[in-house]
């Protein structure tokens, strides 16, 4: 049966350069974009950080007091909300089962674990997928993906939502909202490689059927990439950073692209190599297709570079595509989908829980 009652939340997704926020709503299996606001925070000499810098952890008493005034300058009062967590917050890994009864699955996955998070049990919240399943009767062997968040994070959340007011209807790693919103207006026959390209790390994921096969994280962000052009360049961090929005990958500006397509290619090597490693391990089952989504997957050029250098098909994420807006928005939606996939992302599991 369709419900007739309109469901509506906001998706939250708090990061090191920025702050995005999407408020959706639902009827049905409908999905509507009903606002949207990004808050760049100010980096550099100015830096404004959402984060400590050595643990990674949300400053929740700053955050909630930003979010606080983003919501009354755009007039958004819905508190129901869903948060991401950042990836440099969690700790993700694989690992695989010898073969046993499906009763032993459970105690084996969390002894398992213990080999496999640097901190003890005790401080974390995991959960665990089986991502790939082979009968050897009369018991199955299995492959893992675990995923663990440091209940410290959680609580920061939650402190965030307990000064904002908010409801949480749900906390979820960032690369699960990315999945969500890239993969409900994507088709692929076969994996697909997903690429969050953020201000202080980069996540490159395998996704098949909506599942998370693996996940790895780089140092290489966008971030790194105007300190290298600051350093090379011998400008200050500011000035660097508009080199880089700037001129991008434009070879007619020889010393920005010489410094740039550099660190790009070495970022290239590591997402052929995880992309040739995992057809390797399923023989008929290849990448093609590549989707790049966060705050520097617009950076100029950068698409069709690697699509040159990987021979392989590349997009820029389009999450908007799969809700209703004003056709007005459409070019504008599109531009900003890349930086805006995560939040909408967190933002339909709102709507849907």
């Amino acid at each position: 049966m369709v419900s007739l009652f309109q469901k509506a939340a906001l998706g939250i997704d708090v990061g090191v350069a920025s702050i995005k926020m999407v408020e959706l709503s639902s009827r049905g299996s409908k999905k509507k974009l009903e606002n949207y606001v990004e808050f760049q925070l100010p980096q550099g000499e100015s830096s404004l950080k959402a984060f400590h810098s050595e643990e990674g952890l949300l400053l929740a008493d700053r955050v909630a007091g930003v979010l606080k005034g983003i919501l009354r300058k755009v007039n958004i009062k819905q508190q129901k909300v869903a948060f991401a967590i950042p990836d440099f917050s969690t700790f993700f890994t694989t690992f695989t089962l010898p073969p046993m009864s499906e009763a032993e699955i459970p105690n084996a996955i969390e002894f398992e674990a213990r080999h496999h998070i640097p901190i003890p049990l005790s401080e974390v919240s995991f959960d665990w997928q089986i991502i790939e399943k082979e009968e050897r009767l009369p018991a199955v062997r299995l492959k893992v993906l675990l995923v663990a968040v440091p209940k410290k994070v959680l609580l920061s959340y939650q402190r965030v939502a307990e000064i904002c007011g908010f409801e949480i209807k749900g906390l979820e790693a960032e690369v699960f909202g990315l999945i969500r919103s890239v993969t409900a207006s994507s088709k692929f026959s076969q994996p697909v490689c997903l690429i969050d390209f953020g201000w202080q790390s980069t996540t490159i994921s395998i996704v098949e059927s909506h599942n998370l096969l693996t996940s790895h994280s780089f140092d290489i962000s966008g971030s790194a990439l105007t300190d290298e052009l600051s350093t090379v360049l011998k400008v200050n961090f500011n000035e660097a950073e508009a080199i880089k929005k700037r001129y991008g990958l434009d070879p007619n500006h020889a010393e920005a692209f010489k410094v740039l397509s550099a660190k790009i290619d070495v970022f290239a090597s590591e997402i052929e190599k995880i992309c040739n490693d995992f057809s390797q391990g399923q023989q008929t089952k290849h990448i093609e297709d590549i989707i790049i989504s966060g705050g520097m997957a617009s950076l100029f050029g950068l698409k069709d570079y690697l699509s040159s250098r990987l021979k392989k098909n590349v997009s820029l994420a389009d999450p908007f595509r799969s809700l209703a807006s004003p056709q007005s928005l459409g070019e504008r939606l599109k531009r900003l989908g890349p930086s805006f996939a995560v939040a909408i992302g967190v933002g339909m599991m709102g709507v849907e829980v």
